[in-house]
């Protein structure tokens, strides 16, 4: 792939415009208006899938406001890299679909079909990261440490235990070699986006020059939540006592799990925030963290990883005309 020019520039004061996550074999990218997932099929071909997606954010001014914005587009995220991870699954093992009839199935109705198996892997991921990440901290500190009714003492111990449990999930899928290569391809991911933003030229070449660790990391949302987690349950925890008298467990988990949408929302606008002054030294110190938790959650990919993460950007991009690697359309491409 040349250095060629693209239609798009990286704009430092929205530093959104783009971004992605690795998928199985691949990377998805969403740029304004487009997601494309681009996975590396057995034959050594790149697959593609193109889908035209407009936020609410774009649709709604309201979804634009602070803290909302984050939160919806949390959501939006959860769906979208579902979807991508399942095209990826099936494009991988080359098995994805022409969308034509199947067994007698219509389109119409193999599509509202994954659309409710995404409907429900998404509610039964959302359930399981609120039960293990959010639910069982509360349960330890509660049987364990019986500081219930002093709500700073008790949120810095469960988000402490949040933060471990956090941390050894990670380290112990990292073991994993399919994991590993997903990591991979989560650092190629990071190396494109920095190539696209830097306006080095969207290539393979100008990618592999770019370091892995990217301020805006899922990975670095992450660990931002859990610590945002802290001081919001904190103040909720001490309103919630000078209003009801004392808190338990049940009201504790009745109110901390309906915030976490709002939570995601708040750790949105701080990892925005840092991410536009991660050139001060202040903002150094904020992004390094999440930094120094990408060594772990990303690796050096190879050429062909790179290719795949150049590929997805471009053709959410729109400029797909410039990649050269044989590229395969399948059915949500617009």
């Amino acid at each position: 792939m040349g250095s060629l020019s693209l239609r798009y520039k990286f704009n430092a004061q929205s530093p959104m415009v783009v971004g992605g996550q690795a998928v199985i074999e691949g990377v998805m990218m969403r740029a304004p208006g487009m997601v494309a997932t681009a996975v590396r099929k057995p034959d050594g071909s790149i697959a593609v899938r193109k889908e035209k997606y407009i936020s609410l954010a774009e649709k709604n001014r309201v979804f634009r406001l602070p803290v909302l914005r984050g939160a919806v587009g949390l959501i939006e995220m959860l769906v979208i890299g579902l979807r991508s991870l399942n095209f990826s699954a099936e494009a991988a093992l080359g098995s994805e679909g022409n969308g034509l009839s199947e067994n007698g199935v219509s389109p119409e109705k193999k599509i509202a079909g994954e659309n409710m198996r995404l409907a429900l892997a998404l509610a039964g991921a959302l359930l399981a990261g609120a039960a293990i990440f959010f639910l069982v901290p509360l349960v330890i500190t509660t049987v364990l440490f019986h500081v219930d009714q002093q709500p700073l003492t008790f949120n810095i111990i469960a988000g402490s235990i949040r933060l471990a449990l956090f941390l050894g999930y990670l380290v112990v899928i990292s073991m994993m070699r399919d994991v590993r290569r997903i990591y991979e391809y989560h650092g190629a991911e990071h190396k494109a986006v920095f190539a696209f933003e830097r306006e080095e030229g969207l290539s393979v070449e100008s990618a592999a020059r770019q370091t892995r660790f990217h301020p805006r990391c899922g990975t670095s949302f992450l660990l931002i939540v859990m610590l945002v987690a802290i001081l919001l349950f904190g103040l909720l925890d001490s309103f919630m006592i000078y209003w009801f008298g004392s808190l338990s467990l049940p009201l504790r988990i009745a109110t901390h799990l309906p915030l976490i949408p709002i939570l995601g929302g708040v750790s949105y606008e701080f990892i925005r925030l840092s991410a536009k002054n991660s050139g001060t030294a202040i903002g150094r110190m904020i992004v390094a963290p999440g930094l120094w938790l990408q060594k772990i959650t990303t690796s050096e990919p190879d050429e062909s990883e790179l290719e795949v993460a150049v590929v997805a950007l471009r053709c959410a991009l729109g400029e797909e005309e410039l990649a050269s690697a044989p590229l395969a359309y399948h059915a949500a491409a617009g």
